[in-house]
């Protein structure tokens, strides 16, 4: 089995072991690579504007972080294409599929990009072009793995005339369209070619040969060559993320935790509704839920509390709930021993039940939220776990709130080993589970826009002064709010909590969501729209930023499903910029 992520720095220690492991790959598979040409990643990562590429790169790795292939791409913003440099596989991963993963997923970048296209050369499969025999049967056989997406040599040009009189084997320029079917219009086409020499090829190509093959491009449109392997129709290459962006978990547990007491207003009935309002979008891309290990919790929770959670619902007769009534105010060292009493060490409240199947939901809920944080570590550049219970009342051993594990805080967690993240918390309550997780970090940013404590629950957390500790001090932002809000009220906030966002720079952004803040909700006081949602998404989509949404509180159900519908659309809005990019390809045929 093996990951395919993308690789957002040269910072953090797992992504600068990958990029030590790329080098080796092309030191070894590119024979002709001297040390000094062997393209320098991290400093195209970080200097975008010197290198006037943005370069993206995407590795293939096992859980123990060894890798088994990658794919360097280059994004032109301006002219609006994608320049494939580098797809390669180490010889051990050869037959598992990994280079095909790997171009897929470059495919899925490039039209998220809104690129009309992607370039890139492959040598060529002609005898009277190459003397080597062996290497004529690699080239067929790359040639023949990229016209499987419908990539195919552009002709009739003089592109694969030799730079030097030395030169074998000069390579063919390939265009994959992406499945559009669109033609490539001559004018767009040489000033993609201009750029392309000029700059990969900055100092070898004289400005006379640029002009040469500038020159030769005259078809108009230009002309691919005929498939010449196995044609594979066009249309089944098309990626899905054309139009569905944003990776959609679901969690397929939630029903079996089902508090009917009367009041209990976290119900299973909340999901169907948001999931009834989003479906007819087209936004959304199902992912089913992956398990993972119980490292990935511990690394947020204390082990003691999850071993005590598991035991206690195991225990528990069918139909029956616990709530906590006794609390360990004087002596925390030593907790009773029948597990119902102990309820009380672990919990900030006294209407969060335990029962047999609180462990299971909640522990498949902790699955959805790391399913769509490895999205991101994809690519993909928005996710929503849609789960209950919700989680960001959990602390680090402590539950409440109608809240077991801190499902958002558990992604974050992950997220910190390939970047920085900011939490963003947007439900009517404060989220005390990250504060008090990450208050002493300083590479998770945690802000929270929520009630006044002295009038909402949680109560004891959530003030203005706590602004983190040690390390972390001045990454904790709390944004209390007064009883009465409204839309405009909520905008400045937000504002605000964004502008901290930005200076942060974080590489990833979790944001816990809750509908509570709406107008008419069971649990809150506020007074925020539809419309207000709408806003509030199109703001967040305007950070650009890889984002996870976990879904937290929210209970009224007759609204619920309207109100994230204009969250998500409004995030999309902004966030992919969807008018731009439906009007590029007018503007390149212009």
């Amino acid at each position: 089995m093996f990951l395919i992520r993308k690789i957002y720095d040269d910072v953090h220690p797992a992504n600068r072991s990958a990029l030590d492991q790329v080098r080796q790959i092309l030191a070894e598979q590119f024979h002709l690579l001297t040390e000094e040409k062997i393209p320098p990643i991290p400093d195209l990562l970080r200097n975008p504007l010197k290198h006037q590429f943005r370069a993206i790169v995407y590795v293939a790795e096992d859980r123990r972080n060894t890798l088994s292939g990658f794919a360097l791409l280059s994004h032109e913003p301006n002219l609006g294409f994608c320049f494939l440099d580098y797809l390669a596989a180490h010889p051990l991963g050869a037959g598992r599929g990994i280079g095909g993963a790997l171009y897929e997923r470059v495919r899925e970048e490039a039209i998220i990009l809104g690129a009309c296209g992607i370039f890139f050369e492959c040598l060529p499969d002609e005898s009277a072009e190459c003397a080597d025999a062996a290497q004529i049967e690699q080239n067929r056989a790359r040639l023949r793995f990229y016209e499987r997406f419908g990539a195919r040599p552009i002709i009739n040009t003089a592109y694969e005339t030799p730079v030097g009189p030395n030169d074998d084997c000069p390579p063919y320029l390939v265009f994959d369209d992406l499945g559009s079917g669109k033609p490539l219009p001559r004018e767009y086409a040489r000033h993609v070619v201009a750029s392309v020499l000029r700059r990969k090829y900055r100092g070898v190509c004289s400005p006379t040969y640029v002009r040469m093959v500038v020159d030769s491009f005259r078809d108009d449109p230009v002309q691919l060559r005929k498939p010449r392997y196995r044609r594979v129709p066009t249309e089944t290459m098309v990626c899905a993320a054309a139009s569905a962006r944003i990776a959609l978990v679901v969690t397929d547990r939630h029903r079996i935790h089902h508090i009917k007491e009367r009041g209990y207003v976290e119900s299973p009935v909340r999901m169907q509704s948001i999931l009834d309002a989003l479906t007819p979008t087209g936004l959304f891309r199902p992912m089913p839920p992956k398990a993972f290990a119980d490292r990935y919790l511990t690394a947020v929770h204390d082990a003691g509390y999850v071993r005590y959670f598991k035991r206690v619902c195991r225990a528990m007769p069918e139909g029956k709930s616990v709530y906590p009534y006794v609390f360990p105010l004087r002596n925390r060292a030593r907790p009773p021993v029948e597990l119902a009493v102990r309820a009380g060490y672990y919990c900030i409240d006294t209407f969060t039940p335990l029962n047999q199947h609180a462990y299971q939901a909640a522990r498949r809920a902790v699955d959805c939220a790391l399913t769509g944080a490895e999205s991101l570590l994809a690519g993909t550049p928005a996710a929503y776990a849609l789960v209950r219970p919700p989680g960001h009342h959990a602390e680090r051993m402590a539950f409440g709130g109608f809240c077991y594990f801190n499902n958002a805080a558990i992604a974050a967690q992950h997220l910190s080993w390939f970047g920085t993240v900011a939490m963003l918390d947007i439900d009517y309550h404060h989220g005390n589970g990250q504060q008090m997780i990450f208050y002493e970090r300083r590479d998770v940013l945690t802000v929270s826009i929520h009630a006044r404590p002295r009038v909402a629950y949680p109560y004891f957390s959530g003030f203005v002064e706590e602004r983190g500790e040690g390390a972390g001090k001045g990454f904790n932002i709390n944004l209390p709010l007064p009883e009465q809000v409204d839309g405009a009220r909520y905008g400045v906030a937000l504002q605000s909590a964004l502008a901290q966002i930005r200076r942060f720079s974080p590489t990833f952004l979790v944001v816990c969501v809750g509908f509570d803040t709406a107008k008419g909700d069971p649990t809150g006081t506020w007074a925020l729209t539809s419309k207000d949602f709408g806003t509030v998404g199109a703001r967040i989509g305007s950070l650009r930023l890889p984002t996870l949404f976990v879904q937290e509180g929210g209970y009224r159900t007759r609204g619920i499903g309207l109100n994230a519908r204009h969250l998500f659309t409004g995030f999309a809005r902004a966030r992919f910029d969807t008018r731009a990019n439906d009007e590029r390809p007018n503007r390149v045929g212009d």
